[in-house]
Parts: structure tokens; C-alpha cells; sequence
């Protein structure tokens, strides 16, 4: 199976490969535009600010390659808010547009941000993607920015404000927490998308 990690310019690549890697699959990191559109599964991660992410796949033409994209897609963390189309980040961005929504601070009444750390989701559907894997089960986070409460939200977190976790519409998947940094209950997320 040909699968990509798209090349953000994020500091956690490497971890998703290595993860991918223990559950016995081949992944590459890459940017190049034609290598990405004939994959078989995507993971479109980000760490950072979404203007210097989007910035960087205008750059290498991979936005309209995404949004085209017909298998199968998980963004993580700031990768499944750019699914998104606008973000509330850096005075606004236009995101990439999969989800009619808009990506707002996380407004934690007086919690501290970023939002850093185990926290529980909870299911609001039952889904392939949560397989073997127990409703209210914790997640490793670090995020200031959500995805409000939607109808492609399949498990909502609670930190100051409930906000989506999990999303997907078709084939575009999101998730909110870091899998490769959630130890077995991640990679268990992680094989259920690659088995889907």
C-alpha cells in the first residue's frame, strides 16, 4: 500500500512514520505533488501555525491534490483543522475547505493554553475508526485552536468548552490529538484507519 505523510515542515514526522512502521506498514514523507495524488492513504499532519502550513502547500500545489484527493485522508491536529475553511488564527486564514466551518481559539475559561496533555473523547457515533477502542479513552493534546461542534463530528473533548475531537466528511478524516504520541490506544486508531 503507497502511503504518504505529507511534508508540512512539522517537527513530527518522524514519530508518525515510526508508528505507522510498528504496525508492520511502509510510509514516505514527502511534498512532491504527483507522488501524493497516486497514494493510497494520506496523513496530512501539522504543528505550528496554519498560514505557514498553508503557505507551504500552496507552494508545493499540493491544496487542490487534497481537496480531489478520492481515498482515503486522516489529518492530525492542525492538519485536521485546515479541512476546515477558515481559521481564526493569525488575524484569519483561508483554509483548505473540505468542512463548511471555521477553526476558533479555544476559549478555556481560565484553563491554561495550550490545551497540553492526556484528555478523554467521547464517542458520538459509532464508527470503524474507533474499533477495539473503548468510548472515553485518552488522547495525548496540544492545541490552542478547535473545531466546533459540527455534523461531521464523531467524538467530542471537553476542556473550558466541548469541541470536536474526531471528524469526518467522505473520505477526509480529522483528529484533534497527536495518535503517534497516545502509546497502544493511538496506534490502535492509527491501524483502524490504515485497515479501513
Amino acid at each position: 500500500m503507497d502511503i504518504v505523510i505529507v511534508d508540512t515542515g512539522c517537527a513530527n514526522l518522524t514519530s508518525i512514520k515510526v508508528a505507522i512502521k510498528k504496525l508492520g506498514y511502509n510510509s514516505i514523507i514527502t511534498s512532491e505533488a504527483s507522488i501524493i495524488s497516486k497514494s493510497k492513504k494520506i496523513f496530512l499532519p501539522g504543528v505550528g501555525t496554519a498560514s505557514a502550513v498553508m503557505d507551504l502547500l500552496s507552494k508545493k500545489n499540493i491544496i487542490d491534490v487534497i481537496k480531489e484527493f478520492k481515498e482515503k485522508i486522516l489529518g492530525i491536529c492542525l492538519g485536521m483543522q485546515l479541512f476546515c475553511d477558515f481559521s481564526e488564527e493569525c488575524n484569519g486564514v483561508k483554509t483548505i475547505g473540505i468542512i463548511k466551518s471555521s477553526v476558533s481559539r479555544l476559549k478555556s475559561n481560565n484553563l491554561p493554553l495550550p490545551h497540553i496533555g492526556w484528555n478523554q473523547i467521547t464517542f458520538q457515533k459509532e464508527h470503524p475508526l474507533f474499533k477495539n477502542i473503548p468510548n472515553n479513552s485518552r488522547f495525548y493534546f496540544v492545541h490552542s485552536y478547535i473545531v466546533p461542534i459540527n455534523k461531521y463530528t464523531l467524538s467530542t473533548t471537553s476542556y473550558g468548552v466541548n469541541f470536536s475531537s474526531v471528524i469526518q466528511k467522505n473520505n477526509f478524516f480529522g483528529v484533534q490529538f497527536h495518535p503517534e504520541k497516545s502509546g497502544s490506544i493511538g496506534c490502535q486508531l492509527l491501524k483502524n484507519f490504515l485497515e479501513m
